[in-house]
């Protein structure tokens, strides 16, 4: 484990990312919390999610689907990736809103095979953003996440398969620095991570506490407003309501 000293290194500039939701939980004014404006909980998913996961994934239309496999997935296609997803192995993480509805994930597949000595691992990353959460960086935000997790498991580089018509994925890997080599309707980047540090390693770990700590208020939230909504549909259906209720 290393730590850069130099602040305009490439390592600094990650590690001054890493640190962003630390500085958020804390409500402390810092270096890394001026690298991002907003921060975004982004959620560990697994097996209990699937049924969100499918959701989200058959909520996309023709267009996106063909971006996000690059191919015109079906509506069975999708739901066999989402049966074959492994959980133990990869890492799937994603963005909910207010209601609990998965607006935004992505996958991380790790190897299979550890590489020999001398050799790069390498992950692959994949991201999908329904229609009406665009335009808010929740891409970008979740590409960041997967570089953090990523290099704290030893992955030396991340790799981004997309179709050349994919600008929006494209340009999110050009801008974290990734080398994008361009074969006629296909393109792939290649973005070599920084290795972990102290930093990155803590900012990981209270990333995931903070985000957990979201999803739970929102569904204490929806589960209040739920019973709410219920007493006052029974005090409408038995005429119970109070002349200064109305």
């Amino acid at each position: 484990m290393t730590i850069s000293t130099n602040p305009n290194s490439p390592v600094a500039e990650h590690d001054a990312a890493a640190l962003q939701p630390v500085a958020a939980a804390l409500a402390i004014p810092s270096a890394a919390a001026k690298t991002c404006r907003t921060w975004v909980p982004i959620r560990s998913l697994g097996p209990r999610h699937r049924s969100r996961i499918a959701a989200h994934l058959l909520a996309l239309g023709s267009d996106d689907r063909y971006l996000r496999f690059g191919y015109p997935a079906t509506d069975a296609q999708i739901s066999k990736y989402v049966d074959t997803l492994e959980f133990e192995h990869d890492e799937v993480f994603g963005i909910f809103n207010r209601r609990l509805e998965l607006i935004a994930m992505a996958h991380l597949a790790h190897p299979v095979v550890v590489p020999d000595e001398g050799r790069s691992t390498m992950s692959e990353f994949g991201v999908s953003v329904l229609l009406n959460a665009r335009n808010r960086g929740f891409g970008k935000r979740l590409f960041e996440h997967a570089m953090l997790h990523a290099r704290n498991r030893g992955v030396q580089t991340l790799l981004i398969h997309a179709l050349s018509e994919n600008r929006a994925m494209l340009k999110i890997a050009r801008s974290a620095g990734a080398i994008v080599e361009r074969d006629g309707s296909e393109s792939e980047a290649l973005l070599a991570l920084p290795p972990d540090t102290l930093a990155s390693h803590v900012g990981e770990l209270v990333e995931h506490q903070v985000a957990e700590l979201d999803y739970r208020l929102k569904l204490h939230a929806r589960q209040v407003g739920g019973l709410l909504d219920a007493v006052s549909a029974m005090r409408m259906a038995t005429g119970t309501v109070a002349h200064g209720d109305e």
